[in-house]
Order: structure tokens, then C-alpha cells, then sequence
């Protein structure tokens, strides 16, 4: 059974920083490029960021480029969101997803099979 567990969202004042995790079970971590997409109240999910299986390629959206950074840890079957100088309008649920494919990194929503529940990061002025 696929599980994707997104963990430390939270509430912070603009210009802080937060890190959320993603706990990949139940597939081959190593095999899946992954990626992480948010999604604000009455917005469509949108593309944040994303890693191919190596962590050797790397795409972000330009509304978080040079702010956020993305990794992931093939040991612990983790990836890592680090976001930093954060802004009132990166206020969303932040949703981990995983690919069946490897190489990526992918930046669209139909290039993911699977989802975790999402963390919500609140960003107060």
C-alpha cells in the first residue's frame, strides 16, 4: 500500500522559515521522481517544486526559486521541502506526490500517480 506522509507544516511569520518532510512507503522510493505542489483556497493545485530519482535534477516554480529547496534522502525514503523567506502568499496546503517514473523531474499534476494527504503552512503577515 502506497503511503505518502507530509509532516511540519505549520504556522509562521512572513520572512521565516519552515521545513516539511514526506514519508514514501509501499513503492520503490529509489524508482520515483517526486515532487511537491500546493494548493491555496479556492486555487487550482499548482507546481512547487521537484527531483528526479537522484536528486541530480531540480526544477522549481519561479514564485519560489532561490527561496526553497528541494532534496530527498533515498536512505530514509524522505523528501524535503526547505522554505525560507517566506511570504504571506505561499500560504497553502503543501502536498507531497510521487511518479512511477525516475527520471523527471515532472511539473505537472498528471505526471503523478500518487499523493500524500497534504500539511498545511500558514504564513502570517
Amino acid at each position: 500500500q502506497v503511503q505518502l506522509v507530509e509532516s511540519g507544516g505549520g504556522l509562521i511569520q512572513a520572512g521565516g522559515s519552515l521545513r516539511v518532510s514526506c514519508a514514501a512507503s509501499g513503492f520503490t522510493f529509489i524508482r520515483s521522481a517526486m515532487g511537491w505542489f500546493r494548493q491555496a483556497p479556492g486555487k487550482e493545485r499548482e507546481f512547487v517544486a521537484a527531483i528526479n530519482w537522484s536528486g541530480g535534477s531540480i526544477k522549481y516554480a519561479d514564485s519560489v526559486k532561490g527561496r526553497f529547496t528541494v532534496s530527498r534522502d533515498n536512505a530514509k525514503k524522505t523528501v524535503y521541502l526547505q522554505m525560507n523567506s517566506l511570504k504571506p502568499e505561499d500560504t497553502a496546503v503543501y502536498y507531497c506526490a510521487a511518479s512511477t517514473g525516475y527520471r523527471g523531474p515532472y511539473t505537472e499534476v498528471y505526471e503523478y500517480a500518487y499523493w500524500g494527504q497534504g500539511t498545511q503552512v500558514t504564513v502570517s503577515s
